[in-house]
């Protein structure tokens, strides 16, 4: 694009909502809910013709020469989407069916059974994608460079076994087959084009992309295209979803594409619309520079938060929060969120910094993780760290302690805590096994072929960055059900040994029971103080038992020798947790969810200061090592304008950074739309909020889904 063409951007960025809605309304019919981010996968419904090549007996494709050979012949007969009045061009429909996974025979059969026991059914073996991408790299070089780079290193490195650079050559390749098939069809539907804007700007899209085929992006528009076509390659090989620190990405481009005149503030903000649209990769704007720790935000910071607002569907922008923060970007994100009811959400550097930099790295180094996750951040292409994928239940090995008591003549709250330090212990060291396991066998089973390619190490030294391709790793796991433990401890506590009220075997009886005929005894548990309520029993609780997983999780690293970095954090996992669970003594039945992350449990506390209590309680229990603990922020809409409103929220999230908080995920929403939504889900089809740590159309949620979204609103409200 030599000249700066004005054209109807609005408009455009308007049509592209209305196509995503569209695109939603199809997969809602055709797939029912999905509880998972709203990923860009476009509807196909045509098949699409593959064939894979197969490595095992079983029929299965493992390895790097058979995944990375599927993988490119999957790319250069993928289909061809181009939205007209989209900047960039390509879109993902699914993945390649039955290429990747673990072959039978390096299962982690031998750990099922402890598994199960302590209900981890996260374990994070054969996990993918969970680390970021340095996309520098990719921007630099184009998709030649990488090709380039690859036959380089493959005649440095001369490997007796080339199928590392045989799969990675693949990927490429077909990438760049995919690329050249819509330069191809740009032209045929420019031709066809009856709108001269709408066909110049496919004419557009067809010189950019062959301009892309033969070297890398020298414009903003372009560096938007490359990353259009990385995420919906790295979503294709197992849902990847990770970019980085996005605005310091685009900078250099639109910076030199104003001197010249080729771009405009309202032509770039269309360019991050047709970005955002292309898919929900995760990514941060502001925040410190690594060096000195200076504010990074931009005019491009700006202009990426507005594109994602105007365009008003799911996407995962972070806005990263830190002492010296443009203040105009936090109250502008914020006023966003009051808007739309959600928008993007604050990673806290004054938690996550520190932390990370306890593992002995400079904090120079702690401040270049940048959020490309739900919850998680990490170090560009230099750290593999298995991100947001690992769980341990900490409701589970209470469940066991208080069976261990069953009989116990003389029961205490002390005995009742060295047995369930013992079977937290073991639950954390099934985890780490497994994480050994994963380490031995997941690169010469499920390569992370894209990955790989935006990576420091892998390409240089032929090695996956599971196995030996860079220089950092620092594995990671999360608690899941911290208030539902510190509240039935708190509990027994007052009830059976401090009043006496109940009686240690009619405890058990009433659980056993799940509180059928004990109605009595449901009441007197779920009466007491609850964790997030102000200096409560259940509050100290949380804190030893946040305290005591940390330990047990950070102080000894795996027997391989990973060390492994505690958070409390439980994506959508609640349910599913739950499920395998019988009655606990907080009051909750078998079977029934458990709590949320870190945060307390709806109803908590009565009044309207329970945004600020969750806030302070979130902050007190976060483990310190540099993974999140977030805290789930769902606000009323009227309750936060009557507390003080935008100014209030800001505070809030500023207090929380101070305080040492990693993350705040944000929705302000009116109860009474919410709760007409959840009644019936198409009376507000364009109603987006933040689930977890992902946004999603409420309507794509399922009802249980959705009423997680329901219960923290009214708790709040």
């Amino acid at each position: 694009m030599s000249e700066l063409k004005v054209r109807p951007y609005a408009d455009w960025i308007e049509a592209l909502r209305l196509t995503k809605a569209e695109h939603t309304s199809s997969k809602l019919a055709r797939d029912g809910y999905h509880d998972v981010d709203d990923h860009g996968c476009i509807p196909w419904p045509e098949p699409i013709p593959f064939g894979r090549e197969v490595s095992h007996p079983d029929g299965g494709t493992y390895g790097f020469g058979a995944c990375g050979r599927s993988l490119g012949a999957w790319l250069a007969g993928h289909p061809v989407y181009i939205h007209p009045l989209s900047a960039v061009a390509g879109a993902w429909t699914t993945h390649p069916p039955g290429v990747g996974g673990w072959r039978p025979e390096d299962r982690a059969h031998h750990l099922s059974e402890r598994q199960a026991k302590y209900n981890i059914i996260q374990p994070g073996i054969g996990a993918m994608n969970h680390s970021g991408p340095d996309m520098r790299i990719g921007l630099d070089l184009g998709w030649p460079g990488l090709l380039a780079k690859l036959r380089r290193y493959r005649a440095v490195n001369n490997p007796a076994d080339a199928s590392f650079y045989d799969g990675e050559e693949a990927v490429v390749e077909g990438a760049l087959a995919w690329i050249a098939r819509h330069v191809t069809e740009a032209r045929a539907m420019a031709a066809a084009q009856p709108d001269p804007a709408a066909a110049a700007n496919l004419h557009e899209i067809a010189d950019m992309n062959e301009r892309l085929c033969a070297g890398p992006p020298a414009t903003l528009r372009e560096a938007c295209q490359f990353l259009a076509w990385f995420q919906a390659i790295d979503r294709m090989w197992f849902c990847g979803g990770a970019l980085s620190q996005l605005d310091e990405l685009l900078r250099p481009y639109y910076e030199a594409d104003r001197a010249v005149g080729r771009t405009s503030p309202e032509h770039a903000i269309w360019c991050f619309a047709a970005l955002f649209f292309n898919d929900t990769h995760y990514s941060q704007i502001g925040g410190p520079h690594p060096i000195d720790g200076h504010d990074v935000t931009s005019e491009v910071s700006f202009l990426l938060l507005e594109a994602a607002h105007r365009l008003r569907i799911p996407s995962n922008l972070g806005v990263r929060v830190h002492a010296g923060l443009d203040p105009a970007l936090l109250r502008r994100s914020v006023e966003q969120n009051f808007e739309a009811g959600t928008g993007a959400c604050y990673p806290c550097s004054d938690g996550l910094d520190p932390g990370y930099a306890r593992n002995g790295v400079p904090v120079a180094l702690a401040r270049m993780r940048a959020k490309v996750g739900c919850n998680w951040t990490a170090l560009p292409g230099i750290e593999y760290c298995l991100q947001d994928i690992c769980r341990i239940c900490l409701v589970s090995p209470l469940l066991h302690a208080m069976d261990d008591l069953r009989v116990d003549p003389a029961p205490s709250m002390e005995r009742l805590w060295v047995s369930y330090d013992g079977h937290l212990a073991a639950a954390v060291e099934t985890l780490k096994e497994g994480l050994d396991w994963h380490m031995a066998h997941h690169a010469a089973n499920c390569p992370e072929l894209v990955l790989n390619l935006f990576a420091h190490g892998p390409v240089e030294r032929g090695l996956d960055m599971a196995g030996g391709g860079v220089d950092i790793y620092r594995l990671t796991t999360d608690g899941v059900g911290l208030a539902t433990v510190a509240d039935s401890l708190a509990a027994v506590e007052r009830r059976v040994f401090n009043e006496g009220r109940i009686g240690w075997q009619y405890l058990i009886e009433a659980l056993d029971a799940d509180f059928e005929g004990f109605e009595h005894i449901h009441a007197l548990l779920r009466g007491g103080p609850r964790y997030g309520a102000g200096g409560t029993r259940a509050d100290e609780w949380a804190a030893r038992v946040s305290a005591l997983f940390t330990k047990l999780v950070r102080e000894t690293p795996t027997p391989g020798g990973y060390t492994v970095l505690p958070g409390l954090f439980s994506h959508g996992v609640v349910r599913e947790l739950g499920r395998n669970l019988g009655a606990t003594p907080n009051g909750r039945r078998a079977g029934g969810p458990i709590s949320h992350s870190a945060d307390p449990d709806p109803g908590f506390m009565a009044g309207g200061a329970a945004p600020t209590a969750k806030a302070a309680a979130v902050a007190l229990v976060q483990p310190g090592w540099g993974n999140t603990t977030p805290l789930q922020l769902d606000v009323d809409l009227g309750t936060a304008r009557a507390a003080g409103g935008i100014e209030a929220v800001e505070a809030l999230i500023r207090a929380h950074n101070q305080m040492g908080g990693t993350l705040v995920n944000l929705n302000v929403l009116a109860k009474e739309q919410l709760l007409a939504a959840h009644a019936d889900p198409s009376l507000y089809p364009d109603l987006v909020v933040r689930v977890t740590g992902y946004s999603a159309y409420f309507r794509s949620l399922s009802p249980e889904y959705r009423q997680q979204v329901v219960d923290r609103i009214l708790a709040e409200a």
